[in-house]
């Protein structure tokens, strides 16, 4: 029987999302969680609907994260998605084996700067090389590489915005102090995220999509 080759994960991209989310998971943990960073994206989301709705941050990152994902398999396909299930996958088992087994703890309460700038250098390496690697670790980083070929802005450009808009709304809840400081560390990942998606590329990767698809969404 013939394989479907779009759902055949390359070794290669294999082992750069697994470097990847490593990277994203343990500075997550040890840079963002241990020093009282905020979070962007769903994530922040999630934690903004607590907040204000007492809504399940598991349940709410559920509802955001499906319907990105069908549209990911309609534009980007199955080989993506099945990238970005892997990637999602990884990055939550990494996080969970830091939660439970790290002794590892990098105080830097008293040099948030310091937080800041690892954070965005780190967490921008670990989301490009899964970018790279042709996948993503949830669904806002999808929404963010979508709308970044769709409109031809930066993908970078697309997480620093995205994430800037759900920590200043968060600004509700969270303390202002961190939250600065955790913008500071968007605008570092997002120039980094640029950096490393297209680093030896002449041009950022086109947005593929299905000829139907492409006829009833002519682009400007």
């Amino acid at each position: 029987m013939r394989k479907d080759k779009r759902w055949l994960v390359d070794t290669e991209q294999l082992v750069l999302m697994l470097i990847g989310t490593f990277l994203l998971a343990f500075t997550y943990y040890h840079i963002n969680f241990q020093n009282h960073l905020s979070e962007g994206g769903f994530v922040g989301l999630s934690l903004l609907g607590k907040y204000l709705f007492n809504f399940p941050p598991a349940v709410t990152a559920l509802v955001l994260d499906i319907p990105v994902f069908i549209l990911a398999l309609i534009l980007k396909g199955r080989k993506f998605l099945l990238n970005t299930i892997i990637g999602s996958l990884a990055f939550s088992g990494f996080y969970e084996l830091c939660d439970r087994f790290s002794p590892l703890h990098i105080d830097l309460h008293n040099n948030l700067l310091l937080a800041a700038i690892l954070s965005g250098l780190f967490t921008g390496i670990g989301a490009g090389v899964v970018l790279r690697a042709g996948g993503a670790t949830g669904g806002d980083d999808i929404l963010s590489l979508l709308l970044s070929q769709l409109t031809g802005l930066k993908i970078g450009t697309v997480f620093i915005a995205l994430d800037a808009v759900v920590l200043l709304i968060s600004l509700i809840y969270l303390p202002m102090m961190e939250t600065l400081f955790t913008v500071v560390a968007v605008l570092i990942a997002g120039k980094v995220i640029t950096w490393t998606v297209n680093y030896g590329r002449s041009e950022e990767p086109k947005l593929r999509v299905p000829v139907a698809v492409k006829e009833k969404t002519a682009r400007a």
